[in-house]
């Protein structure tokens, strides 16, 4: 009887709640998308193509082991692919291209990756219109389209992308490493000035059908870990050659690096994902050279990356970028690889190869929905000057934990995104999925992280 007892009363609460309070179950919101894609990391509204480009970049030195003994560098042609996604024309009948890479760890069998893509090689670009461009360029060892995802979802939210493919060297021993992680030093800037600068170019022609889509007077470049780095120097940084491994470049790479980095380049907006050079061993700027940066920038990182050091190495970069208006996003229990394909991978990879593109705890699925979320944000308030996306990163709380959304008893969401209803919310995530997160900002000429409480308490 006792337990009959309870379930009436139980009904009877139900009931009565029922009649004060409408149970709402709301419709799917988000059709055709990833249910737990925050809103702005859902595919945008055009078609993307994709084309593959070779460009030649003269006049570069090029450390080999003679020249790291003696200092003598000759001067070469470098060349480099770069991977282009647009806005183009929804093609009848073509299949998305799939995109495959091999790697091959150092001592270990390669493996080859695959990532399904939404682009159409070769498509038509749409005409009669102009998009930004937003340069991208890759991490020591990584590839053009390591983040095809990540540029395709931008070209559809009306970008054209262009995906830096470096070719790093690869290392089969200590002194391979060294030289090429010291031609990487020098070769990440000048690879992003130079293949800029040609493509600019190529726009302001008005020559073929990809090139007439880009606005060259709107132009963001994202970096990751040594695309940060050298993303952070052509936005404006120059180098400082006090510590190692800068300090050990031959004297002629050093000049060819003075030289290119005393101007910024003529960009408009920057984002670097977990950006090498701020640890304080192997610090590549003072800060008197990060305050020369005056673009808006945000920076995204794991708060357990122990590769460029979160707590002493990208907090003190996001700090002393004193002259840009900035944002960083964190990812709590993260390390390194916070943005990337999640691929598909033979189950029998080593785990080398996992280590280099897999995080321990967060999924690469869900990193891609939120990287594609805030990138998108960023981009357009800055690129297009739509003031309103501001509020997806101006967020009500540093920690996305303590976002607040009060829902009626039995109420249901479905998905719903928080929007001008939930001003306690991250805007744009759905209830209870906005954790493991924190949003720092700062204006020009205000302190970073250490100081700030919040992003709209900086605004």
């Amino acid at each position: 009887m006792k337990k009959r007892y309870i379930a009436v009363g139980l009904a009877g609460v139900l009931l009565a709640g029922a009649a004060t309070t409408a149970y709402v179950v709301t419709p799917t919101v988000h059709p055709g998308q990833s249910g737990e894609s925050p809103e702005l990391g859902r595919t945008g509204e055009f078609a993307v193509g994709t084309e593959l480009r070779e460009y030649a970049l003269p006049d570069r030195t090029r450390i080999d082991g003679w020249g790291a003994l003696t200092g003598s560098l000759d001067e070469v042609e470098r060349k480099v692919s770069v991977r282009i996604w647009y806005p183009a024309q929804q093609p009848s009948g073509a299949e998305a291209l799939r995109y495959e890479h091999t790697m091959e760890p150092r001592t270990q069998v390669p493996v080859k990756v695959v990532s399904q893509g939404i682009a159409f090689d070769g498509a038509q670009p749409l005409t009669g219109e102009k998009f930004p461009l937003v340069l991208m360029s890759h991490g020591f060892g990584g590839w053009d389209t390591q983040f095809s995802n990540l540029g395709e979802h931008i070209a559809s939210r009306g970008y054209v992308v262009a995906s830096i493919d470096h070719a790093d060297q690869q290392s089969e021993g200590l002194t391979d490493f060294l030289i090429s992680f010291g031609n990487v030093l020098v070769d990440r800037t000048l690879d992003q000035r130079q293949v800029l600068d040609q493509i600019v170019s190529a726009a302001q022609s008005g020559g073929e059908p990809v090139s007439a889509l880009i606005d060259p007077e709107h132009i963001g470049l994202i970096g990751y870990s040594m695309g940060g780095y050298g993303a952070i120097a052509t936005a404006g940084a120059p180098y400082s050659f006090t510590n190692e491994p800068m300090a050990n470049l031959p004297t002629a790479a050093q000049e060819q690096l003075v030289a290119a980095t005393a101007d910024a380049a003529d960009i408009d907006a920057l984002v670097a994902f977990a950006p090498w050079g701020g640890q304080p061993d192997n610090r590549a700027w003072t800060a008197e050279s990060l305050a020369k940066i005056n673009v808006p920038t945000l920076v995204v990182a794991g708060n357990q990356d122990d590769v460029v050091n979160y707590s002493d190495g990208v907090t003190w970069l996001f700090d002393n970028l004193i002259g840009s208006d900035r944002y960083m996003l964190v990812y709590r229990e993260a390390r390194h690889n916070i943005v990337g394909n999640a691929f598909e991978m033979p189950e029998d990879s080593s785990f080398t190869a996992s280590e280099f593109l897999m995080e321990p705890v967060w999924r690469g699925e869900r990193l891609n929905a939120i990287n594609q979320h805030f990138v998108t944000a960023f981009l357009d308030m800055t690129l297009k000057g739509d003031t309103s996306k501001a509020d997806y990163l101006n967020v009500p709380a540093v920690d996305s934990n303590d976002s607040n959304w009060e829902v009626a008893f039995g109420e249901q969401l479905n998905g719903t995104l928080a929007g001008d209803g939930q001003p306690e919310h991250w805007r744009g995530f759905q209830r209870r999925w906005a954790i493991g997160l924190e949003m720092y900002a700062a204006k020009a000429g205000k302190a970073g992280k250490a100081a700030a409480s919040g992003a709209k308490a900086s605004k």
